[in-house]
């Protein structure tokens, strides 16, 4: 029998890193399905740092998130009401929360198709960050368990190993990315006219518009339009994509809601 060769993953040099480039990828709707922060309110509540009632709240948001695609309305009701609801959390069990939602709750809902773009970029070399109003807590436990570079992402107040509730900057949302990564650029010598970015949401087009290779991943109506008014790529990697009627799109939201009503009254009971 000849001998076979084989050859370890490990043992494969890696791609030299592209000197000046890098990716930069919203999480909410872009990496995963829906909204990041309501799977940690929904780990707080089951932690019994908040009600039920706050709980259902958020399961309202984000049906309405997925429904209608991000809504800058609805990103800072769900942003307040999950720094107001943070407030006095120890800073210890809030890396405890980041690692179990992502194990429990978002590792399964993230898109393949995004999953692999990233994986692209690294391959080849490119740096890859996060960029998303996500708590930086949740965000750095994502980048990190992806394998990423890096993540940017909301950063809470904190004062003796507690969450004041207050934030340090602003919520990381629209045209506040687009600053963010203009820092990163600057502190680690990033040519944007050889980066790509990546979203979602009209709201990124600040984002958007700042990198030489901007992309739209399963793009709100506005986004959309704007994507084919501006040649840029577009990707859809929701199932036929969205709802193609509003009957639908209605009955699809009523099983959003009841079905995360009804999760939450089981935990109650629990």
């Amino acid at each position: 029998m000849p001998e076979v060769n084989m050859v370890k993953a490990e043992d494969v040099p890696a791609a030299p890193e592209r000197s000046g480039e890098a990716a930069f990828f919203d999480v909410d709707n872009t990496l995963m399905k829906g909204a990041s922060i309501f799977h940690v309110a929904r780990k707080m509540y089951q932690k019994k740092a908040f009600t039920l009632r706050a709980a259902a709240g958020f399961a309202w948001k984000q049906a309405k998130f997925i429904l209608r695609g991000e809504n800058l309305e609805d990103v800072h009701s769900i942003r307040e009401s999950a720094r107001t609801l943070g407030a006095g959390i120890p800073t210890a069990l809030m890396k405890t929360l980041a690692e179990e939602v992502f194990d429990e709750m978002i590792e399964s809902k993230i898109w393949p198709g995004t999953r692999a773009l990233t994986e692209q970029h690294l391959r080849v070399g490119r740096k890859v960050w996060l960029v998303t109003a996500t708590p930086i807590e949740v965000a750095s436990v994502i980048a990190s368990r992806l394998e990423l570079t890096g993540a940017l992402g909301t950063i809470g107040e904190i004062e003796d190993d507690k969450y004041t509730g207050r934030l340090v900057g602003d919520i990381l949302h629209g045209p506040a990315k687009a600053v963010a990564v203009q820092a990163l650029a600057s502190a680690e010598g990033l040519d944007l006219r050889r980066c790509w970015a990546y979203s979602d949401s009209f709201n990124d087009v600040p984002l958007l518009s700042l990198v030489g290779h901007p992309v739209v991943i399963n793009p709100d109506a506005r986004l959309r339009r704007h994507a084919r008014d501006n040649n840029w790529p577009v990707y859809d990697f929701r199932s036929g994509r969205r709802a193609a009627t509003l009957g639908l799109r209605a009955a699809t939201g009523v099983g959003i809601i009841y079905g995360g009503w009804k999760g939450f009254s089981r935990m109650r009971r629990r």
